[in-house]
């Protein structure tokens, strides 16, 4: 009905909630109503994990990821390859990796990217402290896992030159065709990019 809406308290988890990314005021709403029809099994529950995460996650000061401990359990794991250093962006790409279970090494986040219009510089970024690590002895080899954006390959050209001096290997992820893709459906730059990336067969 036009003019009904919800009390302060209500109006206030929907602000809150359309603040995340992904959500829109409608799917906010939405979503407030579920919590709300849902409270004992589902918006309690959710109040008490912000209120833990809240006191007790903490960011690592060896690579930039969160956890609940510091350093963080992967830089904490003997397991993992001391050797290789992957760069990522954000906490969501190195979440990304370990989902993919492709790689062992250790991380080190960024914190984004350089960006002129964003006025994000090298300072803003962990570069220094990438640097810094990748000059320790153990290190053989920097694998820059930035996304395949302007600004991520731009960062990724400033990170190559910056360890130009470093005795370590840097590479980065190939670029080009999907597992399973079709070229008809790709754009021309990743096209282009499959091209220049090639492979013997």
């Amino acid at each position: 009905m036009r003019g009904a809406s919800a009390g302060p308290e209500i109006e206030r988890l929907i602000q809150l909630l359309a603040r995340l990314p992904g959500l829109g005021p409608r799917s906010a709403r939405r979503a407030a109503l579920h919590l709300v029809k849902k409270r004992e099994s589902l918006l309690d529950p959710l109040a008490e994990a912000l209120c833990v995460a809240r006191d007790r996650i903490v960011t690592c000061t060896t690579c930039g990821n969160i956890d609940t401990c510091d350093p963080c359990t992967l830089c904490s794991d003997p397991r993992r390859d001391a050797a290789t250093l992957v760069v990522v962006e954000d906490i969501s790409d190195l979440w990304a990796l370990e989902r993919s279970g492709a790689i062992a090494g250790r991380y080190h986040v960024l914190g984004g990217v350089l960006s002129a219009l964003d006025g994000v510089r090298p300072e803003d970024l962990s570069i220094d402290a990438l640097v810094a690590r990748a000059s320790a002895p153990e290190v053989s080899e920097v694998i820059l896992a930035v996304n395949a954006t302007i600004e991520g390959q731009t960062t990724a050209h400033v990170i190559a030159q910056r360890l130009s001096g470093a005795d370590v290997k840097v590479t980065r992820l190939a670029h080009g065709v999907p597992v399973g893709g079709e070229l008809d459906y790709l754009d021309e730059g990743t096209l282009a990019a499959a091209l220049r990336a090639r492979s013997a067969v």
